[in-house]
């Protein structure tokens, strides 16, 4: 099959309706979280009524580095980064073999980007929000790539990396990525900011992804590697090599992808085979005067 790229800009406006609903996969995540001991100094979790404050992790210039057995928030409870606030990336990665199931909140201080990597994979399930200063990056990939050539890998965790100050520059997919899924959920980003999901197949039934005059990105992959890039210092944004392989994105029921607002925004989607389908299924990018 033929691979498809979209992208939409501030002028642009899509409606399309192919074919039907793909079919989801199945949640069995444990719903908690637990760090691993693979970091020079380790993540560290605690409970404060139905908050769970993640502190500690590995910190290496503007990056902060946590890693965990197992990612997961409960219903009605909230994860919280406790970060310093000049941190500029909290790059977490999940060890283990459990899926992420998010149906509370995940949080972070100041104005950090927040990457979530679970090659397992990642569920949004219908209570799941965010309040990031920043951008918000939820792949299934094995593993980030970093400028000066260091690689953070969730399938093959070293004991006491190095790690690095260098920025991250790409996503190395496995042959066999997890999921991301959106559940009915809706996923909030602050103005200006960049809302990526990329895994093996990337689905929404319901839902919502909304980050105002910012960046949307949808993109499936089936191998390879991604490269991440930051566009004149404005937002984070994915570059799709030829030789990434890529898989199928899914938009049904009503979901709805918008970055309308005063200024301009842009949405991309990357796939295989791109099904947007059901009453109300929506991408929008319109301008909208203020």
């Amino acid at each position: 099959m033929s691979r498809v790229s979209i992208r939409l800009y501030w002028w642009q406006s899509l409606g399309i309706v192919i074919g039907s609903a793909i079919a989801l996969y199945t949640n069995s995540a444990v719903a908690q979280i637990t760090p691993d001991v693979t970091l020079p100094n380790n993540s560290n979790v605690r409970l404060e009524g139905n908050t769970r404050i993640i502190e500690g992790g590995t910190t290496r210039g503007a990056n902060l580095f946590h890693s965990f057995q197992e990612f997961s928030v409960p219903t009605g409870s909230k994860a919280l980064f406790n970060n310093a606030t000049d941190v500029q990336n909290i790059i977490s990665r999940v060890t283990g073999k459990s899926v992420s199931n998010i149906d509370g909140l995940i949080k972070a201080k100041g104005t950090a980007n927040v990457f979530l990597i679970n090659p397992n994979g990642i569920i949004f399930s219908q209570n799941a929000q965010l309040d990031i200063g920043g951008s918000f990056i939820a792949t299934s990939a094995n593993s980030m790539k970093f400028a000066d050539g260091f690689e953070f890998s969730a399938t093959n965790p070293q004991s006491a990396p190095l790690l690095t100050i260098s920025v991250p520059v790409g996503l190395q997919f496995g042959t066999n990525p997890g999921n991301i899924q959106v559940q009915s959920s809706t996923l909030l980003l602050n103005p200006g900011q960049t809302l990526a999901l990329v895994g093996g197949s990337v689905s929404m039934d319901g839902g919502r992804l909304l980050t105002s005059e910012g960046r949307i990105e949808s993109a499936s992959v089936a191998a390879g590697t991604v490269g991440l890039s930051n566009n004149n210092g404005s937002y984070l944004g994915l570059n799709f090599p030829d030789s990434a392989v890529r898989a199928d994105v899914s938009l049904s029921n009503g979901a709805e992808v918008n970055v309308r607002g005063a200024d301009k925004g842009s949405i991309a989607i990357n796939a295989r085979n791109i099904d947007i389908s059901g009453e109300n299924t929506r991408v929008r990018a319109l301008y909208q005067p203020g």
